[in-house]
């Protein structure tokens, strides 16, 4: 059966991956998307899930405008690393003529309401989340599944030296999601996410595959590669949000542990997700954390999916490419 998700984004470029994998993917039903501010601010992000939802003819799936700003500190959206409009300064035009639906935290809530065995993908900040387990935490009984693109276990952070963007951007909210949420939280980390590179030999390939997606792809993520060869020395882009994606449709790609984790709201460390593996603090576990990840299985299912073609000859040609190229990264 399918897993009924919404995708609560903040679309930024890996975000608008992740929606194409997870709108090709057979394994999961989208029922509504909901913008949070992050990557870029909330309107901004709405209109760059719609750009997404256009391309791939997709836009009977209903787009909810949710907060604005964190849940306590000061907004501060990541467009040095996105571009100013969120998808690389590519340029897309809006959609035209459809409307964007308020209150994505309601729709949450009665999504919720009206039936079990909901999952929610949470690729941004948790603040959408937060708010709507703050107003009605019975609801929530009925989630099947939280999976969330954030954090990190032992890899360095992104936007400071312990923090991962998404839960620094707003950590007041997730600290709640992780406090208060009965269910246990997937926590989809830099630690495997750093693994998932798109390089410009497979966006070559991504082309020969499938010009269109090949195309739309290069086009927004130029902006990307540029930022990650001039902040990192890495030739390629990493794409969190898409192997959060992938996780809920394989689970098998990733290995991880369960653990009480908590999330740091003050002082140099914020936003830091503090992983208690040795049970320290006698706590019940309240995440399973991903540590470990089949980077070439992660990508060859995001280019047959995304692109098409026969999967025994993309096994082929990312033995190649990847080898290569997992080696060179690993120098670096």
């Amino acid at each position: 059966m399918k897993k009924k998700v919404i995708i609560d984004c903040d679309p930024g470029i890996d975000d608008s991956l992740a929606l194409m994998l997870a709108l090709s993917s057979p394994e999961l039903e989208v029922v509504g998307i909901t913008a949070v501010c992050g990557n870029v601010p909330v309107d901004l992000g709405t209109k760059n899930a719609l750009k997404v939802l256009r391309f791939m003819g997709r836009l009977d799936i209903p787009v909810y405008q949710g907060a604005d700003k964190p849940l306590r500190r000061e907004y501060i959206s990541a467009q040095d690393t996105h571009g100013k409009d969120g998808l690389g300064e590519s340029g897309l035009e809006d959609v035209q003529d459809e409307k964007i639906h308020p209150q994505a935290v309601e729709f949450i809530l009665d999504t919720l309401k009206k039936e079990k065995g909901i999952s929610l993908l949470a690729i941004g900040p948790l603040t959408n989340v937060a708010l709507a387990l703050k107003k009605e935490p019975e609801v929530f009984e009925n989630l099947d599944e939280l999976v969330s693109m954030g954090g990190s276990y032992k890899s360095h952070g992104n936007c400071s030296p312990v923090a991962e963007y998404n839960y620094w951007c707003d950590p007041d909210a997730a600290a709640y999601v992780y406090e208060k949420l009965t269910s246990p939280i997937n926590m989809v980390g830099l630690d495997v996410t750093r693994k998932i590179v798109l390089t410009p030999n497979l966006l070559e390939y991504m082309k020969r595959l499938n010009q269109r997606v090949g195309g739309f792809t290069e086009e927004i993520t130029r902006f990307y590669l540029d930022f990650h060869w001039k902040q990192e020395g890495l030739i390629g882009c990493v794409i969190n949000d898409p192997l959060a994606v992938a996780y809920m449709c394989k689970p098998h790609l990733c290995q991880g542990f369960d653990a009480y984790t908590a999330v740091e709201t003050e002082g140099i460390s914020i936003g830091q997700t503090l992983v208690d593996r040795e049970n320290f603090w006698k706590k019940e576990p309240n995440s399973h954390i991903l540590a470990e990840v089949d980077e070439r299985g992660f990508m060859e299912l995001f280019l047959e999916r995304l692109c098409g073609g026969d999967v025994r000859e993309i096994r082929k040609i990312l033995g190649q490419i990847m080898t290569e190229e997992k080696i060179r990264y690993e120098k670096n």
